[in-house]
């Protein structure tokens, strides 16, 4: 339980700047308004935009909020903070924010542009993952960029896990065959692999996985699949296109968002999942190998709003 409470402080303080963004305007207008009216829920909407919710999802929240407020006969502003947590949280909530790939042999594919904290987030995964009693390989399948191959094959010597990586320029392809075929002959539990996402150029990049994913099909067909794509929360609603043009050329089934400490756009986490219909599945608040965590979107909501951690998930 110390090591979540540690999480949640280091979440509370990683939002500070998403918090000062979004709370401090919305406790103003709880105090400051003596009536609910349209001007009210205005005010209300006009901050979670600024809090980079989005347009979409923020009505939604004030739809919801709204509705609630009528429902419940509320006729007091100071009273609809709660009412707007529990609309927020539920924006996030997408049912089971499943983490099968952990009870299964599976192949995780991690893509991202450069810059969002890709290959680290490779290499914080294995080491947790490997802390966790689990036999794990990763695959420097980002050819690309020389850096990308000794920065993994870094975080593989710090997790004490096997690396598979081939020259820069090589084929992603012939990486990731040579890694499933380790995987399968070490009795991996788990192969990470970490893949190019250069989205400038989307035809090579969806032949490129395509590529990839028919390796894997055809090589090591009873392993569970789990494709995440990396977004910086620091871009805001840039993340979220992003994670749109991704979408488009491959099978997404979760996103990690790094950086979450260092930006007032944390409410993006809201809106990916609410708009996208993507389950988060960790946040990044720091550099330490323990700051990427699994999502927990009361958590989220509670240190958004500076709220005791009462909600268990």
């Amino acid at each position: 339980m110390n090591e979540k409470k540690g999480f949640f402080g280091k979440l509370v303080a990683g939002l500070q700047k998403t918090r000062d963004n979004i709370i401090a305007g919305v406790d103003s207008i709880f105090s400051g308004f003596s009536a609910i009216d349209e001007e009210f829920y205005e005010e209300i909407e006009e901050i979670l935009i600024m809090g980079d919710l989005g347009i979409q999802t923020t009505m939604s929240i004030v739809e919801d909020l709204k509705k609630k407020v009528k429902e419940q006969g509320i006729k007091d502003p100071s009273e609809c903070k709660q009412l707007l947590m529990d609309s927020i949280r539920e924006q996030m909530d997408l049912g089971e924010n499943a983490y099968e790939f952990e009870n299964r042999k599976s192949v995780l594919l991690i893509i991202g542009v450069n810059g969002v904290g890709k290959t680290t987030s490779v290499g914080k995964l294995a080491g947790q993952m490997k802390d966790d009693g689990k036999k794990v390989i990763v695959a420097a399948a980002d050819t690309f960029r020389a850096a990308a191959i000794e920065q993994l094959t870094e975080w593989a010597r710090r997790a004490g896990v096997d690396i598979i990586a081939q020259q820069e320029g090589s084929d992603p392809a012939a990486v990731v065959f040579d890694a499933v075929a380790a995987a399968k002959s070490r009795q991996a539990d788990v192969l990470i692999c970490d893949t190019a996402g250069r989205l400038h150029n989307k035809k090579n990049l969806m032949e490129e996985l395509k590529k990839i994913n028919r390796i894997i099909d055809k090589e090591y067909p009873d392993a569970y699949r789990e494709t995440l794509v990396v977004l910086d929360g620091t871009t805001g609603q840039n993340a979220l296109v992003q994670a749109k043009q991704f979408m488009e050329v491959a099978d997404i089934t979760g996103i990690i968002l790094t950086k979450l400490d260092g930006t007032a756009k944390g409410g993006i986490a809201v809106a990916i999942q609410s708009e996208l219909g993507i389950p988060v599945k960790y946040i990044g608040v720091g550099e330490k190998i323990d700051d990427l965590q699994k999502f927990n979107a009361n958590e989220f909501v509670n240190a958004l709003f500076h709220a005791d951690e009462k909600v268990e998930a």
